[in-house]
């Protein structure tokens, strides 16, 4: 049995790998394609933008779905889809294709997100669970810092499409693997319970287009067509959802798990962990690269010290909340990553790049702190027949996080520069606009540290998960 858990673990840290590698490494490719494929920019970005919300706007449906088909299920289905759509993307000859192969990938990215923190519950005992979901946390970590490395060694000598053709040979034997490692085990249990189609596809319309708002509400007036059409999709895609879940037997939305606070505040906080780890992410890269004069080179590489911290902190966090719980160390982190966003509202370009290293360390530190113990304990405090969709709302929770920091950051930013710049764009800045930009930075900051206190407040209330509560 110890040495099937570990085996389990390895193919759930494949498929973390592969898929959280994906979402960066294609970023470092862009130029080259929009060259290659003759795609204006507008174009390119939503190669990277349509993989988002395609993961965040099904996630949930997987996770239902796995908990009626069962883990091993959806899996290798997943899987299948991720590699099929890695094919579609290398022979993509137009800009509009990749982008409907990106969507496609995605959708298997989202079954193999949406089961892996289940799987992983399901095949450690309660006393290690931390230990392993810490080091799902480092996978995670991996894969974000190893995508542009490996990307960017492709491209130096090969063509970008073997950047989707690495996933393929991986993918194959991951099926297999899966098929073979999950077959009567946890993961292989179906409840035979319908699944409710409606409920998932107005589900996808309000999260897609909610989150497609979000994105661009820096880039497109409010007013625009395009903001009011995703405005108005939204607003339909909840009023059906809620009409077709109130009359559903088996809604995709678990009343149950609506009704549990400790997990509903666990994902709130994470949600909001996210937010303000993408507020410091997004904004960032400009400042080091604007005010700090630094080479993108040099901004990328200064960018992964919040991943070092995860890569090695995570598997203590987790080994930690085994043992003394998450209530500590969820406080501990949210408030680390509160006082490290505070300490950017006074940061301003120096000599060396020590102030820069060290504000990104504690922010670091703090979410590899708080996301071992919160995996752990939320996904604790469900039954096993709703590990699925509870996974799935976790996995969810990093998204939504993400979209939520980049427009939060990005709009406070954007309205500060302006105003303080007198309308001058931010796309072409000069040392002159420099006053301007730090200020508009520091008022981001101090936005995302405001957020952040909320949810360092909350873990105080959202109290810490008995250890037979997965039973319950």
């Amino acid at each position: 049995m110890n040495n099937n858990k570990w085996i389990s673990f390895m193919l759930v840290a494949t498929g973390v790998f592969m898929t959280t590698m994906d979402s960066s490494i294609v970023n470092i490719a862009l130029p080259v394609i929009m060259e290659e494929l003759h795609a204006p920019f507008e174009t390119i970005q939503w190669i990277v933008v349509i993989y988002l919300l395609t993961i965040s706007s099904t996630l949930l449906a997987c996770g239902r779905l796995s908990d009626i088909k069962g883990r091993r299920w959806v899996y290798c289905y997943g899987f299948i889809g991720f590699t099929l759509g890695s094919m579609f993307c290398a022979a993509a000859g137009q800009a509009w294709q990749l982008v409907l192969a990106r969507s496609f990938q995605g959708l298997g990215a989202a079954m193999i997100m949406a089961c892996s923190p289940a799987l992983v519950v399901d095949t450690f005992p309660v006393r290690e669970r931390g230990q392993a979901l810490g080091l799902v946390a480092t996978v995670v970590a991996s894969g974000l810092t190893a995508g542009p490395a490996l990307g960017g060694l492709i491209l130096a000598h090969l063509s970008w499409r073997f950047i989707f053709l690495l996933n393929i040979p991986i993918g194959i034997v991951a099926v297999f693997a899966a098929r073979r490692i999950l077959h009567r085990t946890a993961a292989d249990v179906a409840t035979g319970e319908p699944f409710d189609g409606f409920g998932a596809a107005f589900l996808v319309v309000f999260l897609f287009s909610w989150m497609a708002w979000m994105l661009h509400v820096n880039k497109w007036p409010l007013s625009s067509y395009r903001m009011l059409a995703l405005a108005v999709a939204a607003i339909a895609g909840l009023l059906l959802l809620v009409r077709a879940e109130r009359k559903c037997s088996y809604p995709i939305i678990d009343g149950g798990i609506l009704k549990n606070r400790f997990f509903i505040l666990s994902v709130i906080c994470a949600v909001i962990l996210f937010s303000g780890l993408f507020s410091i992410m997004f904004l960032m890269p400009f400042y080091l690269m604007r005010p700090a004069g630094l080479s993108a080179q040099a901004a990328g590489y200064l960018m992964m010290v919040p991943f070092v911290f995860l890569f090695f902190l995570s598997p203590l966090s987790g080994w930690l909340s085994d043992r003394i719980g998450s209530r500590v160390l969820c406080f501990a982190g949210m408030g680390m990553l509160t006082t490290a966003l505070i300490t950017f509202t006074d940061l301003f370009p120096s000599t060396g790049l020590l102030p820069e290293i060290w504000r990104l360390c504690l922010a670091g530190a703090g979410v590899a702190i708080f996301l071992p113990a919160y995996n752990a304990s939320a996904m604790g405090s469900v039954s096993a027949q709703k590990r699925g969709i509870a996974s799935g709302t976790i996995a969810a929770a990093r998204n939504f996080g993400m979209v939520i920091g980049v427009a939060l950051s990005g709009g406070i930013f954007s309205h500060a520069f302006s105003r303080l710049s007198h309308g001058a764009n931010a796309t072409l800045y000069t040392p002159m606009l420099k006053p301007a930009f730090l200020q508009a930075f520091h008022d981001a900051m101090l936005a995302g540290a405001a957020w952040v206190a909320v949810g360092w407040l909350l873990t105080l209330f959202r109290g810490d998960a008995s250890p037979d509560s997965s039973s319950n």
